[in-house]
């Protein structure tokens, strides 16, 4: 049976008591396996014949009861095989596994199916989260299709409005607060701790991270069994490499993989405390009070899952590195016009860094180098169209057509 465990002191706590932290020291906890009663129950189930998605893997999940689960058909995502990407940053083999495609359009659909199965599973009839977006958009849906009251806290300021519209749309109350995301998220931790019947679902809840930890398997899976040499994600509140870092080391330890990728995260220059840490050989992060950065997605100060990214790049013997806006606004163009993959900004930072780490010959040109790219670019369409070139408006004739496609026509003289 499967147990809630603090990462610290290693305080253990049964899967059904709620909590958020631990009791004794106060640190963050995740979800803990009996990996010999998990091997026997797989041995004995038929999951490998289940089509790929986040619920292919039910027995890799801490979920009593199937007859629970709220689902919308979550995970199965492509991975691309990107060569014109690839040629273009100086690689061999670079995949693009597109989060976007996701019910919601994005990763936090993983998450979000066994957090509110596990909140149904518990009885609760409340949800709350803060977020910069997409977790507002993921919880407003599966608390939707639960039948759910939901509760969401954005910061003021700038919001992508495919991601606003979501979390509009599927009935939640959304309250702005007027502060960023770290203080929306303290609020949200005092109103779960005050108010017992309001279940919390950010990447704190270890549940959570049980569905995104779907997203390492996938991948290992979708190259026959076989894990890439380096996995680059993009890093904000640090939920998404730890999760994805947590299902390689299970698939590892139940023997489905022989090796073990290095796990690089991504920051933005305005908003990097995880990967000024490593870049300093600190065990602990200095916050950043005042975050900044067009990819909103990943615009957090204080993630609350540090310890947890900074100990998958040191297990992983992998990295970290920062791009700038610019950077990833290039980089989110790129993606689109050579292997016609659309995503938001925050997703474009995992192709932004690629690109800098393997200009600087950190990543060897040899390497298998899967990117994540967490969601779809019409969460963020205003960023997408002012970077573009703007439609031209041309008079209803052909020639005029024509012209502006600089094709010339051609006279055609006959001979008399």
């Amino acid at each position: 049976m499967p147990h809630q465990e603090c990462i610290n002191c290693k305080s253990q706590y049964d899967i059904d008591e709620i909590l958020y932290f631990c009791k004794k020291c106060g640190d963050i906890l995740e979800i803990k396996f009996d990996f010999k009663e998990l091997s026997q129950t797989l041995s004995e189930s038929n999951w490998k014949t289940k089509p790929l998605s986040v619920w292919r893997y039910r027995d890799f999940m801490p979920i009593h009861e199937a007859a629970n689960i709220v689902t919308l058909n979550e995970g199965g995502t492509g991975l691309h095989r990107s060569p014109r990407l690839a040629e273009e940053v100086g690689l061999k083999e670079l995949y693009v596994k597109n989060e976007g495609e996701n019910p919601t359009g994005s990763f936090k659909d993983r998450g979000m199916t066994v957090g509110v199965t596990k909140a149904v599973e518990l009885g609760a009839r409340h949800v709350i989260c803060a977020s910069t977006g997409n977790t507002s958009a993921s919880l407003a849906a599966y608390a939707a299709r639960a039948g759910i009251k939901c509760t969401v806290l954005i910061p003021s300021g700038k919001i992508a409005y495919g991601k606003l519209a979501q979390a509009m749309i599927h009935g939640a109350k959304v309250l702005q607060v007027r502060g960023n995301f770290d203080q929306a998220l303290e609020f949200v931790f005092k109103l779960a701790e005050k108010h017992k019947s309001i279940y919390l679902l950010n990447s704190i809840n270890p549940f959570r991270i049980e569905g995104q930890k779907s997203l390492g398997y996938e991948i290992c899976e979708q190259l026959d069994n076989k894990a890439p040499d380096r996995i680059i994600i993009p890093v904000g509140n640090a939920g998404n490499i730890s999760a994805v870092w947590k299902g390689l080391t299970e698939f590892h330890q139940l023997g489905f993989i022989k090796t073990l990728p290095k796990m690089t995260g991504i920051q933005a220059v305005g908003s990097a405390p995880i990967a000024q840490a490593i870049k300093t050989g600190s065990d602990k992060i200095i916050t950043v009070e005042n975050p900044e950065t067009i990819a909103t997605a990943i615009r957090i100060g204080a993630p609350v899952s540090w310890k947890k990214a900074i100990n998958a790049i040191h297990e992983s013997h992998g990295t970290a590195e920062t791009v700038t806006d610019e950077e990833i606004l290039d980089a989110q163009k790129i993606l689109a016009r050579i292997e016609g993959i659309f995503v938001e900004p925050a997703s474009a930072s995992s192709i932004a860094g690629l690109k800098k780490l393997v200009k600087n010959g950190i990543i060897d040109k040899d390497e298998r180098v899967v990117c994540i790219t967490t969601g779809h670019g019409l969460k963020d369409p205003d960023t997408a169209i002012k970077q573009s070139e703007k439609p031209i408006e041309v008079d209803a004739e052909m020639s005029a057509i024509e012209q502006a496609l600089g094709l010339q026509t051609r006279k055609v003289i006959l001979a008399r």
